[in-house]
């Protein structure tokens, strides 16, 4: 089974539309590690990126957490201010030094108002990221650990996130850490694959960093291995030794 490259990211806003949306939008810098809001705070408007990585954390419990979304440059977040009375259902924090532009709810609709096929562009990307939201909801569902996880890290080498210049995917403890919680799974599920992956020549661990390999050979991997096109479970499931757990 292979996977459309499609599939591993959403369309990105134009150099020519983040430049008309920046005479509406509030320009703000972000130091790595900063938290933009927290859940249940009022949201209001949009932000969209320039530069870096804005993570998308859902608390689940003590110590652990689900992302949904990285936003990253030309994409947006925060899009729950766009709707009445409205609160973040997330916490967004930069992952690294990041840039954003903030669209309060009155500048979007001026906006909307004075350039409205650069605003039709905007909401297209919103939609677009809509969408891939909906299609990381379907993976929970129905992909096992290791499918998602693969997917996962076919997604991060199309959006450049941790690669290196030679194509590998380098992944520290943060980065280890990052990635558990997109693909929704314990870092015992997500060793486990890690390891079969080592032990198929494509990744290596080099002290506390995995390296993986680049996307064509882990492309090869979904084509050769999956035996099955999806694993039915409910949402929140994994199966481990067996056996399904939360």
């Amino acid at each position: 089974m292979g996977i459309p490259e499609s599939d591993f990211g959403t369309a990105r806003l134009s150099a020519a539309d983040l430049a008309a949306i920046t005479a509406y939008g509030a320009k703000a810098a972000w130091p790595g590690g900063f938290t933009v809001y927290q859940r249940g705070g009022s949201a209001d408007g949009v932000f969209v990126v320039l530069r870096g990585r804005i993570v998308l954390r859902s608390r689940v419990k003590a110590g652990r957490g689900f992302v949904p979304a990285i936003a990253t440059a030309g994409e947006t977040f925060g899009t729950e201010g766009l709707t009445a009375a409205a609160r973040y259902v997330t916490d967004a924090r930069a992952d690294e030094p990041s840039e954003t532009l903030h669209l309060s709810g009155a500048r979007f609709r001026a906006f909307v108002r004075e350039q409205p096929q650069r605003a039709l562009a905007l909401l297209a990307q919103v939609m677009a990221e809509h969408t891939a939201l909906l299609e990381r909801l379907r993976e929970l569902a129905t992909l096992s650990v290791e499918q998602r996880l693969v997917t996962t890290l076919l997604r991060m080498a199309h959006n450049q996130t941790f690669v290196c210049s030679d194509g590998r995917i380098a992944l520290g403890a943060p980065q280890y850490r990052l990635l558990c919680e997109m693909v929704g799974a314990t870092r015992e599920s997500v060793s486990l694959v890690l390891n079969r992956l080592i032990a198929d020549g494509l990744a290596e661990r080099q002290g506390a960093t995995y390296m993986i390999a680049p996307p064509r050979e882990l492309a090869g991997r979904v084509a050769a291995s999956w035996r099955d096109t999806e694993i039915v479970m409910p949402a929140g499931y994994e199966l481990e030794n067996g056996e399904a757990t939360l």
